[in-house]
């Protein structure tokens, strides 16, 4: 026999258990001459989207399968079997779209009808969904081996009818496995002769969990990690052999060449019958629901045109007249970019976001001016999805929406965190709760985390093992590897010590593994159908159900991701303005605000930013207070600035002198002046490059895009490609070439520094309101914030100080006087109850009861 298939494998994705990786398992696939290999991770599917993508890469048929959990009776029931198991195992493999479908639905009610201690489905479910899928009896953990290991031959014979009566047409296969456990060797010759007795297929599979021999003390960490043990502990959880690796066909050969030869055949004869395509790459934009006869594209255009009209009006009434050309400008920056996303199809999302936005804002949940590139378009200006004025702050619609470049929008929301669930409950009731998921993701091991887990499993020193941890330079893109490099007492630690050798050794290797899975932050996909037909669901340690797939797998598959992100400055935002109207019958429009007040801007000027969003940080405060602003567009500007990128290259710095006139500003062309003029000459933002390019280099704004993208990339190749096609515009355009290199070459040094001005422009905005509320109304605002900061002891004890330091007295707790929240109280404020530690919500409502 020349080949064989592995048909029971598990990847890293049945976390803190299997260890392989998708690349190095289809490599070994390729060398070993595989034809093809089968993924069955424990209880999910959530490595399906990354293995198929990799292993047809590779040259190698992906089979999709996962090792589901068999409930003893109904799913229903919260009981053990007599063998004591919660569940029995099954390997089920896809055999084709509907199998995959079946796959993805049974693994989805495993977790939202039947967990119970793990994810599981019953016998029932088993038979509704069983078309196009194959089942193996899986493990010593399956029903059959359990059944003739505890009761004999006669139950587990009544077992296996009961599989073959679900799984008809030969498609359940006993399964024999070579993993040197006695029990299994003991095992394999009753289920060879059960299959001879009842004309069953046999399937020999190795119950994969690591690649190579040798990888067990790596799965062995794994497990002890899962268990909380550690490696010397007797009753820790193990496999009792080092034999569950991906085999060879030889060793297959030698195991059961001799007693059952069609069981390695059966392994190909399987594979050929597994034949499943996944429709990658194909966005499954929901379409909202309209009257008959009305299309997505007319009605975006009907609201936007409508909401263009208030949002000149309002800038009418504001500014007391408009330019016609101004209003001309509004008008075809409009069309633009309808015609835009009619081009591309991006109606429905559009309108999804401003129904929800609507939607809460109506409800009075507080919603914010806008997040990331979103306000850059006037479209999303018009339809109030975001309140920054795209053409007041020349901000760009390509650096959101790249009509050559396309790809799905994303508007990121922010919402007061309290009441975020609101929004997303509401999504849910309107496109029906099958149709609507949060999104997965997945904690990895980063180097500092490895070191100190794996230093906890071999029993080192805990001080020994933080001190080690700690001499990781605290850098977002380290590794293992490259801390080894970058500090050299570690080599001469590991020639010293063999214990911190594998200390090391296994950090490397868990590092960037997935530890546990989680809720997204903010990730909602919405579909038209349910989000099952596309991945499968998964049921958190906290009861909450979100996709299987993570947030890149989702979005291969055609779902659309919306974010609904809680903001907690939004909340004490809309608190204060409530305690305004409740005590002093003040009624305050935020975004009807002149952004022009000097008192706030003297009072960020003396770098008096305690309470002040995106500015609270000593570096942010520096920065304010040497800046001084004096307009809106200063505080945009530091926004962006304050990033490592531009702080620690000088920019920040040059900047500032700029500003002030201790540094002049030089452009090597005077159309560099009309783009970077506002900015001292200094390029800030991304916007500005893209500008550059279009302006000087004869790029489409749409290409503009492309190359801002090239320059955050590093990508020597793609950036060389990129001047070329900037200095031969440019050259066009009538500018010498050594000019037009050195342009180039400052906008590739910046560049990569630059921000986003759409998304720095939203948070200035915050920003600003915040230091309105504080410099106008110091005792209701930091009321309100600390409220929203209750569960936050550090924050509460720094502004309880600036409050004292300001003159404003902090009452003490009372108990016929506090409230849940801080109050004010004359011109002073009181202790709020919600922020006295150990003090539960039942108690407060007990006390303000009484």
């Amino acid at each position: 026999m020349k080949s064989f298939v592995h048909l029971h494998l598990h990847s890293e994705y049945s976390l803190l258990d299997g260890t392989i990786q998708f690349k190095p398992l289809i490599e070994r696939a390729r060398k070993l001459s595989m034809p093809a290999v089968a993924v069955t991770d424990h209880g999910g599917m959530m490595g399906t989207i990354p293995f198929y993508e990799e292993a047809l890469r590779g040259g190698v048929k992906p089979i999709l399968g996962t090792e589901i959990y068999v409930a003893p009776g109904s799913r229903a029931e919260r009981k053990v079997a007599p063998t004591g198991e919660y569940a029995y195992h099954l390997i089920l493999l896809a055999e084709n779209g509907t199998g995959y479908r079946n796959l993805m639905k049974l693994s989805s009610l495993a977790h939202t009808e039947g967990f119970y201690y793990r994810p599981r489905v019953d016998k029932e479910l088993l038979r509704r969904y069983s078309e196009g899928l194959i089942a193996t009896s899986a493990c010593l953990q399956g029903e059959i081996p359990l059944a003739m290991g505890t009761e004999g031959e006669a139950k587990a014979l009544e077992v296996l009818e009961e599989y073959r009566s679900i799984f008809t047409d030969g498609r359940f296969y006993l399964e024999i496995q070579d993993n040197g456990l006695p029990d299994q060797e003991r095992m394999n010759p009753l289920l060879v002769a059960l299959a001879r007795r009842t004309g069953t297929p046999l399937v020999a599979t190795n119950d994969c969990h690591y690649l190579n021999p040798g990888d067990d003390k790596l799965q062995e960490i794994l497990l002890c990690l899962q268990t909380g043990k550690t490696i010397s502990d007797p009753t820790r959880m193990r496999f009792g052999s080092d034999q569950f690796y991906v085999k060879t066909v030889e060793e297959f050969e030698r195991a059961f060449g001799h007693v059952a030869p069609d069981a390695l055949e059966n392994t190909l004869a399987i594979a050929e019958r597994c034949n499943v395509e996944i429709e990658l790459g194909v966005n499954k934009i929901p379409e909202f629901a309209l009257p008959p006869g009305v299309t997505a594209d007319g009605k975006l255009r009907e609201i936007a045109a409508a909401g263009l009209e208030r949002r000149l009006e309002e800038r009418f009434k504001r500014e007391g007249g408009l330019p016609d050309a101004l209003v001309e400008e509004y008008r075809r920056r409009l069309a633009y970019e309808l015609s835009v996303i009619e081009k591309t199809g991006f109606a429905s999302y559009f309108l999804i976001v401003a129904d929800f936005i609507g939607w809460a804002k109506d409800g009075k949940i507080p919603v914010g001016p806008g997040r990331g590139s979103a306000a850059g378009s006037l479209v999303a200006f018009c339809l109030r999805i975001t309140e920054v004025d795209p053409i007041r702050y020349k901000l760009l619609f390509e650096r959101f929406l790249n009509p050559e470049r396309v790809s799905i929008p994303d508007i990121d929301c922010d919402f007061c965190k309290d009441r975020r669930e609101e929004v997303i409950a509401y999504v849910q009731r309107k496109y029906g709760e099958e149709n609507v998921a949060q999104l997965i993701t997945f904690g990895t091991w980063k180097p500092r985390g490895a070191v100190r887990d794996v230093g906890r499993v071999l029993e080192m020193p805990y001080a020994e093992v933080d001190r080690i941890a700690k001499m990781i330079p605290a850098d977002l893109k380290m590794t293992v590897e490259n801390a080894l490099k970058a500090e050299p007492r570690f080599r001469e630690m590991i020639d010293a010590n063999p214990k911190i050798a594998e200390l090391f050794r296994f950090a490397g290797e868990i590092e960037g593994r997935s530890r546990h899975a989680g809720t997204h932050a903010s990730a909602v996909v919405i579909a038209n159908r349910p989000i099952t037909e596309y991945s499968p669901l998964y049921r958190q340690a906290t009861g909450e159900i979100t996709t299987q797939y993570g947030m890149d797998p989702t979005a291969r598959v055609g779902l659309v991701k919306f974010d609904f992100l809680g903001l907690r400055t939004l909340t004490a935002i809309d608190d204060t303005l409530k305690l305004l109207e409740e005590l002093r019958g003040v009624e305050i429009d935020l975004n009807a605000l002149e952004l022009t007040d000097a008192e706030t801007y003297e009072v960020l000027g003396r770098g008096d930013t305690v309470g002040v969003f995106q500015a609270e940080s000593a570096g942010f405060t520096k920065l304010v207070k040497n800046l001084k602003p004096d307009q809106f567009n200063h505080l945009i500007d530091m926004v962006a600035l304050h990033r490592p990128g531009p702080l620690q290259s000088g920019m920040a710095d040059d900047f500032v002198e700029r500003r002030h006139g201790r540094r002049k500003a030089e452009f090597l062309h005077p159309r560099l002046k009309e783009i970077l003029g506002d900015t001292y000459g200094v390029m800030v933002y991304q916007e500005q490059v893209m500008e550059i390019a279009q302006a000087l280099g004869g790029f489409t704004l749409g290409e503009a895009d492309v190359l801002r993208k090239a320059m955050g990339k590093k990508d020597d190749a793609l950036m060389e490609r990129q001047k070329s096609r900037f200095l031969e515009g440019a050259k066009k355009n009538g500018i010498p070439e050594a000019k037009a290199v050195a342009i180039f070459d400052l906008m590739a040094q910046f560049g990569g520094y630059g921000f986003n001005k759409s998304h720095s422009a939203a948070y200035a905005l915050l920003a600003y309101q915040t230091a309105y509320l504080k410099t106008h109304y110091p005792v209701e605002y930091f009321s309100a914030l600390m409220t929203s900061e209750s569960g936050d002891t550090d924050k509460i004890i720094r502004y309880i100080a600036y409050c004292r330091e300001k003159g404003i007295p902090i009452l003490p707790p009372d108990v016929n006087e506090s409230r849940f929240a801080f109050f004010p109280s004359d011109r002073a404020i009181r202790f709020g109850l919600s922020a006295i530690k150990g003090l539960g919500a039942s108690a407060i409502d007990a006390i303000l009861e009484a």
